[in-house]
């Protein structure tokens, strides 16, 4: 090799180096935005090229992706989270994260630099590329993704009983600028005049977007219903760093943000704060902090106190362990310990992966059942229209990551004496088929508040996730009670 070619291979390299430098810097959890995903691309696309025109060697197509690799894992270092963090592969979320974290990353940079590596290569040796199948394999593919990310996501209008989108209706997906970070929402109504209705999804860290949109879809002709993506969660990941400031306070100060925003923007004095589990959790401290901002709480698989429900749920593993001879099961969750986990996310996933075994067995309503099939909305809602190709990855991501940032900062929380009383009505949606180390909490702490009014209703036919399972009778209790007990008859039409 030449001295001039040796320069220009070494040049070669520290290109790729810095481009992995760069995009660690920008972006250290790899793409997590539509245009996060054109410049690696382009970027891994050009380094190819050039490498494989200065190294000249089929060696480029492991030392350059080994150098952009070690580049970025060293420059992120300080970065938190599962899908950055080392290696787990002996747990169901650990897997998780290294698929949609640095798998995907490496699902839309290595191809795009294989395929700059062997035009590189061709051009170099004079020969015509797109004679070698592996190239035209890897510039389809690189096509394929380019396609795909280039569909925009979008939301179904609002139809009226005909099918048609209806006049003057709201459909929106759209972000606003909550605690300084960009975060994304949907609205979906039948008219800009009817009530709020603020939903609070569950996780920390889940997206309910495509969803609520499915199984409330009813609830739009009686209210505006607003889905949020919480700051890191699914349409909101990008806004995950920095985590040092992703606290329990921060996102009770968005919530209270964002219901201000809704207020000004509908022109309404208060609005109606609904919430799904960690949604619940969410959603009583808002309320609790500015009841005069709402005019009532309805709750949702309601939780109470994570660590007691945590500890009870260690206790029925343990005790399922036992009672099935399951002698791996309960050596492992000897192992992990009593809650609170030291290692969130990874005991959580074990846990949950034994909910059925723990459950109740029950029968969800038909209409719940053939409303969610239909949707086709696949796991976690990933395929629903509203994410785009990457904010598809993003929901999982973002359930993984959020969740074991703000997991543990709600360990402390026991509704039975933070939260005696709130100063809005109360509405508790139960379902009789919920875990008991979450449902007893529940019932206990409704028992003990003290609000101007409260509620409870309760379904045999419903687990965890009650607004979605009685969805029906979610919409009758909301209009038929709710509504005509907390709107101002001066607002309704």
């Amino acid at each position: 090799m030449t001295k001039q070619r040796l320069t220009t291979a070494v040049a070669s390299l520290a290109l790729t180096s810095f481009s992995g430098f760069l995009t660690a810097l920008y972006m250290p959890r790899g793409p997590v935005t539509a245009l996060h995903l054109w410049i690696v691309l382009l970027s891994s696309l050009i380094i190819g090229l050039v490498g494989g025109l200065a190294l000249r060697s089929r060696w480029a197509y492991l030392l350059l992706p080994l150098i952009y690799i070690i580049t970025i894992e060293l420059t992120r270092l300080n970065i938190v989270g599962p899908t950055v963090d080392a290696l787990r592969l002996d747990n169901p979320f650990g897997i998780l994260a290294l698929i949609v974290g640095r798998g995907f990353h490496g699902l839309v940079a290595f191809p795009a630099m294989w395929l700059g590596i062997g035009l590189g290569l061709a051009w170099a040796a004079g020969q015509t590329p797109w004679r070698q199948p592996l190239l035209l394999f890897l510039a389809l593919f690189v096509a394929a993704l380019a396609v795909f990310n280039a569909i925009p996501a979008r939301t179904p209008p609002v139809l009226d009983a005909e099918g048609n989108p209806i006049p003057g209706s709201i459909a929106e997906l759209t972000k606003v600028r909550l605690g300084g970070q960009e975060q994304a929402i949907m609205l979906h109504g039948r008219s800009p005049d009817l009530p709020v209705l603020l939903y609070l999804s569950g996780g920390p860290g889940q997206s309910d977007l495509a969803y609520s949109r499915v199984l409330l879809a009813d609830l739009a002709q009686d209210f505006i219903v607003v889905g949020w993506d919480q700051r890191g969660a699914g349409k909101s990941y990008a806004a995950l760093d920095p985590t040092s400031d992703l606290t329990l306070d921060q996102a009770i100060a968005d919530t209270i943000e964002l219901t201000n925003y809704l207020r000004q923007r509908f022109d309404e004095e208060k609005i109606y704060l609904m919430g799904e589990s960690w949604g619940t959790t969410l959603g009583v401290l808002a309320a609790q902090q500015r009841p005069d901002l709402y005019h009532a709480w309805i709750g949702s698989g309601q939780m109470v106190s994570q660590r007691e429900t945590d500890r009870q749920l260690y206790r029925d593993v343990l005790a399922l362990a036992e009672r099935t001879g399951d002698t791996a099961l309960r050596d492992q969750m000897v192992a992990f310990g009593e809650p609170p986990y030291a290692d969130v996310p990874y005991p959580n996933a074990i846990v949950m992966n034994n909910y059925p075994r723990l459950e109740t067995p029950y029968t969800p309503p038909r209409a719940y059942i053939e409303r969610g099939t239909s949707a086709n909305l696949g796991p976690y809602g990933i395929f629903g229209s509203e994410y785009n190709f990457v904010e598809k990855v993003n929901v999982l991501r973002g359930l993984i990551d959020m969740f074991s940032i703000l997991y543990p900062q709600i360990q402390h929380l026991d509704f039975r004496q933070d939260v005696p009383r709130l100063d809005v009505p109360v509405y508790i949606l139960d379902g009789a088929a919920e875990l008991p180390a979450r449902r007893d909490l529940a019932l206990e702490w409704f028992a003990l508040l003290d609000a101007p009014s409260k509620q409870l209703y309760t379904f045999a036919n419903a687990g965890h996730s009650v607004a979605f399972e009685q969805f029906e009778a979610l919409r009758d209790i909301l209009t038929g009670t709710v509504l005509p007990e907390t709107y101002p008859p001066h607002m309704r039409q």
